[in-house]
């Protein structure tokens, strides 16, 4: 079948044995599918969790200058925290704040580098209850202290009014939906291909699967320009733009930070940030947000 790999074939991909590939569906999350008794694997999602299971990714690449009014964080984007970091320069003008837009994946590998100071992520766990961890504990050789900036809720958006009905990601493969997407090594592209996946819908047959957009708000744009019937992303976008919702979930949008690194002045004054009316205020004006768990450290600590 098409995009569809047999355990042989997956086994000569990774170069191990039929049975190492059984015990790395079980153990190790590798993404399959049974079908009429048989083990069929995703191409692309196979080429993901490769991706996210890399732990010798190079740590050469550059040290993060010596300066306390230097802050540079890189990762997953969203739109509250784009309003913390310019609420934060507001307050602190002799402060320079840069952000990387690299994908949640791509901000953890950035950290490792050394290439930031913090690193911005909401992956998700198979199971859909935690976040964050074992991607750090596959990316980085010591886990990093974890604090929470938001929980969000994440969705998908049509037009207002939902004049289509669209209901779920079911309606993609069954109405011939074109879709926009969010490139590789995002959060919301990985949640998008399991969605996909539980959908039993092959990527190869879905209009705008390869259309790939940088932002939440842009993803809303394409919906609004009419260039696409739906696509994922967060409430707070369509609020914005004024679509239509689905929800999906809630998640937890995290800073990860280098041990070493968290007590140093500018990440201080950065969190010190989450406890300002001013930012709770930037929150409340924006529905999808909760901010029970903002400013919480997760790990370590108790992640209750």
């Amino acid at each position: 079948m098409e995009n569809l790999l047999s355990t042989k074939e997956v086994a000569q991909l990774l170069g191990v044995n039929e049975k190492m590939v059984y015990t790395l569906i079980t153990e190790k999350g590798l993404p399959a599918t049974k079908i009429t008794g048989k083990w069929l694997f995703p191409a692309h999602l196979v080429e993901q969790w490769v991706e996210s299971m890399t732990i010798n990714v190079p740590t050469s690449g550059g040290e993060l200058p010596q300066k306390p009014d230097l802050l540079m964080v890189a990762g997953s984007d969203d739109i509250l925290f784009d309003r913390a970091m310019s609420l934060y320069i507001r307050l602190n003008p002799d402060q320079v704040v840069l952000f990387g837009l690299l994908g949640s994946l791509g901000g953890l590998r950035a950290l490792r580098r050394g290439m930031c100071h913090i690193a911005t992520s909401h992956l998700a766990e198979e199971d859909g209850q935690e976040f964050n961890f074992s991607y750090a504990a596959n990316e980085l050789e010591v886990l990093p202290a974890v604090v929470n900036f938001c929980r969000r809720e994440q969705g998908l958006l049509v037009a207002q009014g939902n004049p289509l009905g669209i209901e779920g990601v079911a309606d993609i493969g069954s109405r011939n939906l074109t879709v926009v997407n969010r490139p590789l090594g995002t959060s919301t592209r990985l949640l998008f291909d399991r969605e996909l996946q539980n959908a039993e819908i092959k990527p190869s047959r879905v209009r705008g699967y390869t259309n790939e957009v940088s932002h939440h708000l842009d993803v809303g744009l394409e919906i609004l320009s009419g260039r696409a019937d739906i696509g994922l992303s967060i409430r707070p976008a369509a609020e914005l733009l004024n679509l239509h919702f689905i929800p999906l979930r809630w998640e937890r949008f995290d800073l990860l930070i280098p041990k070493e690194l968290f007590f140093e002045k500018g990440i201080q004054q950065f969190l010190g940030l989450f406890h300002e009316e001013r930012f709770r205020a930037l929150a409340d004006a924006l529905p999808g947000y909760d901010l029970s768990l903002t400013g919480r450290m997760l790990y370590p600590g108790d992640s209750r």
